[in-house]
């Protein structure tokens, strides 16, 4: 099993579900990966909603806020990356042309966290690791094994977070225009262009989670209510993917990778 003892430097690390509805997508998605789930008060008729797998943390999720629903946020799954100094980069931020739009602020003992806005307008969070490193597994069946970012101008997201991150990157040769990344020396997510066929869509973060059976899981996501939004399809000769929806309106990919 491909654990996560401490996340590298820029690496992806945590991925957290806000939603509408905690109690409905805690059930979908404990019985579409076999989670178990534990909640923790965080205020009044409030839990954070911790998923593991095989003890292993995975992601969370917590209840989008009134006042966030009001203002059009959408049930989303946040990304975020490590960072060794939160606030050092929290102040790079601006002069990189992204924005801060949480400052970075301690969550009790577990870490320290910042929201940001890139340059291309998808948002992402920092977190620096306290008692809380992050998820406990990484690419395994059921857990997030790829992120993603999907943004009107690759280039400028490209210089961005190999900036502010320290990321490598490349080409892919996959048969779309696509960039790799890679932190610490792991390859752990890609880059790809919005083009006019999606529409007014705006940039965003997405995950990816690895399935044994993409169809099967597909047939499953819709029997619990939860939407294919697109596919499954083939990549040649690298994978077999899904996009999805959970009951909320959370997106989020599934898939079979060959190897």
């Amino acid at each position: 099993m491909p654990e996560m003892n401490s996340p590298a430097e820029g690496a992806p690390c945590w991925f957290e579900l806000g939603t509408t509805d905690q109690k409905s997508g805690n059930q979908f998605y404990t019985t579409l990966f076999g989670w178990s789930v534990t909640d923790t008060p965080i205020g009044q008729d409030q839990f954070y909603s911790m998923y593991r797998k095989d003890g292993k943390e995975v992601g969370a999720a917590y209840t989008l806020s009134k006042d966030m629903q009001e203002q059009g946020v959408p049930p989303h799954w946040m990304v975020y990356f490590a960072t060794h100094e939160i606030d050092t980069l929290v102040a790079k931020v601006a002069d990189l042309g992204g924005m801060i739009i949480q400052p970075a602020f301690d969550v009790m003992d577990y870490g320290r966290m910042a929201v940001v806005r890139d340059p291309t307008a998808a948002l992402f969070s920092l977190w620096q690791p306290k008692q809380h490193r992050g998820v406990g597994v990484y690419g395994d069946m059921n857990t997030v094994c790829w992120t993603e970012l999907a943004t009107r101008d690759p280039a400028e997201a490209k210089r961005f977070y190999s900036e502010l991150l320290g990321w490598e990157t490349k080409p892919s040769p996959a048969p779309v225009p696509y960039t790799q990344f890679a932190a610490g020396g792991r390859e752990s997510g890609g880059i790809l262009q919005i083009d006019d066929g999606w529409g007014d869509m705006k940039p965003y973060w997405s995950i990816y989670y690895r399935v044994d059976d993409c169809d099967g899981m597909a047939e499953k996501i819709k029997a619990h209510g939860g939407q294919v939004k697109h596919g499954p399809f083939d990549a040649p000769g690298v994978r077999r993917i899904a996009i999805v929806a959970d009951p909320q309106g959370a997106i989020f990919q599934i898939i079979r990778l060959d190897m």
